[in-house]
């Protein structure tokens, strides 16, 4: 079934991701494109969200792209940079602000008449975030609200559906942006709203069928919620041709490789544990780039899997459970101007040596979006509910190089603080938590002894996708029993820090 959906330009802004996860919260498919990738409107898509941008409209490599063909086809939303793009394309000025626009404002005029911003009141709270302002909007357009600073702070086309915002609907922050992208996708380009958890698990499993056949799949389980939907997804699809593999790479929580191992028994899926954590070990031993880690997590984890392969006869898939965040953040989800952050290794091919395919049934999806499918298949609440845990595991929470012993200490570290958000029934607030080994010991006091050892950092953020994040504001007590028992019980560990830095300008994990 093809559904209708909504087409994002994107100019490279920071929220960008997350206009289309608002979009797809009213169960309306949003695709992200670059902004120089578009020609011409595909016959499925029903309107056109012309994204915010770190650039100018007066830079002289500031994205410029044509939208004659556009305009007047499908309706059309500019966010910020796209509305400043459209008021300076037809007739208008846009020109850098005396103050910039950041932060907190209110919308002082509403034209509540206007089909877009139908149901938003005056004073409604809207998030800015530009540098220049549009000084005038040209014959072309009417203005249909404004904010005490801002006389242009949304606008429309007399005679198309066009409108321009130059604030932003898709943050947190705009309180009634919801309904203004509502207004927009449901309203005014009439799409129909059913794009569901159930309609995408019922497709992706029928395609998942008709993609494999009769061939024998294997599968990369970790544990955590995007590898257990994926293989729900597929033991639906093709049942006992799916073959799972949960590797000990060495840099697993503590105790997680049985753990992990127990928790699948009860889902009818073929599982076997690869014992590799040596393997991993001595392929990491002496290295401290982290990117160069990843890599090599990577490579290891490939060739375990080579080997596998071999025993399973007839497999011609590897399946993983790549997200739409981690191909973003890897080499920007459409191949446009985003910045690359970070690789994953489960993102990209394989080499020409290792005779798989590779299957991503999740590969569109945000983290909520994974779980809300986990829920619609049967993948137990347990499973749902646990925090994601990175690919390379413990590798890129050591800071520096890997050893057996730091190994020991984080993971034990980890199992505390896990462990104790649990107990203190706080774990279900966290979106994602884990330890940091710091390359730095500090002086400190035990009993009569200076001792000279190693300090940690906890990290707890809350998300809903991981594109963007906050750090969780713990309770005093509970944070200074949680360092008072790492530091008694974990030897090698005198100080414990925590992270209250926030994604952007932070990331999740340190490296």
């Amino acid at each position: 079934m093809q559904h209708q959906r909504i087409l994002i330009l994107d100019f490279g802004s920071q929220y960008t991701q997350l206009i289309a996860r608002r979009v797809r919260e009213l169960n309306v498919y949003s695709d992200i494109i670059p902004w120089h990738q578009f020609d011409q409107v595909p016959e499925d898509v029903k309107g056109v969200i012309l994204s915010g941008s770190p650039h100018s409209v007066r830079d002289e490599d500031a994205p410029r792209p044509e939208l004659h063909e556009l305009l007047g086809s499908v309706p059309v939303l500019g966010v910020c940079y796209g509305a400043q793009y459209l008021a300076h394309t037809h007739g208008g000025a846009v020109e850098a602000s005396n103050s910039r626009e950041y932060g907190r404002a209110h919308l002082s005029q509403v034209d509540q008449s206007d089909a877009l911003l139908e149901g938003i009141p005056r004073e409604s709270q809207v998030w800015m975030s530009h540098g220049d302002t549009i000084l005038s909007i040209g014959e072309q357009f009417e203005p249909i609200c404004s904010t005490h600073d801002v006389k242009f702070a949304g606008f429309r086309d007399v005679d198309r559906p066009v409108w321009g915002i130059q604030f932003h609907p898709e943050v947190w922050h705009s309180t009634d942006g919801p309904t203004l992208l509502k207004n927009f996708v449901i309203k005014i380009c009439g799409c129909n709203g059913d794009w569901t958890p159930a309609s995408f698990a019922d497709e992706t499993i029928a395609k998942l069928q008709e993609q494999i056949g009769d061939d024998q799949v294997i599968l990369g389980l970790s544990g955590g919620v995007d590898s257990s939907v994926a293989a729900a997804l597929l033991h639906r699809a093709i049942g006992k041709q799916l073959h799972c593999i949960f590797v000990d790479n060495g840099l697993l929580r503590k105790n997680e490789f049985a753990e992990v191992l127990s928790s699948y028994e009860d889902m009818g899926l073929q599982v076997k544990g690869v014992q590799a954590s040596d393997r991993f070990l001595q392929a990491l031993a002496g290295e401290a780039d982290p990117e160069t880690k990843r890599k090599i997590i990577g490579k290891v984890f490939i060739d375990v899997f080579d080997d596998a392969s071999k025993e399973v006869p007839n497999a011609h898939w590897l399946a993983q459970g790549t997200i739409y965040p981690d191909v973003i953040e890897s080499v920007s989800a459409t191949g446009g101007p985003s910045a690359t952050i970070k690789s994953h290794h489960n993102v990209g091919g394989l080499p020409d040596y290792m005779k798989l395919k590779v299957v991503e049934p999740l590969r569109l999806l945000f983290k909520d979006e994974v779980r809300r499918v986990g829920k619609e298949v049967g993948v137990k609440d347990e499973i749902l509910r646990r925090h994601p845990f990175p690919g390379p595991g413990l590798a890129i929470r050591i800071l520096g190089d890997i050893t057996t012993d730091k190994v020991r200490i984080l993971q034990d570290v980890d199992r505390i603080w896990i462990d104790g958000l649990k107990e203190a029934g706080l774990y279900d607030e966290v979106w994602q938590a884990g330890a940091i080994l710091l390359p730095v010991q500090s002086v400190g006091v035990m009993g009569d002894e200076r001792t000279y050892e190693q300090a940690v950092a906890l990290r707890a953020v809350t998300s809903t996708d991981g594109m963007t994040a906050d750090w969780c504001h713990l309770p005093y007590s509970f944070l200074s029993k949680i360092s008072n028992d790492i530091i008694n019980k974990v030897r090698g560990v005198n100080r414990v820090v925590y992270d209250i830095s926030s994604k952007p300008p932070a990331t999740i994990e340190w490296e």
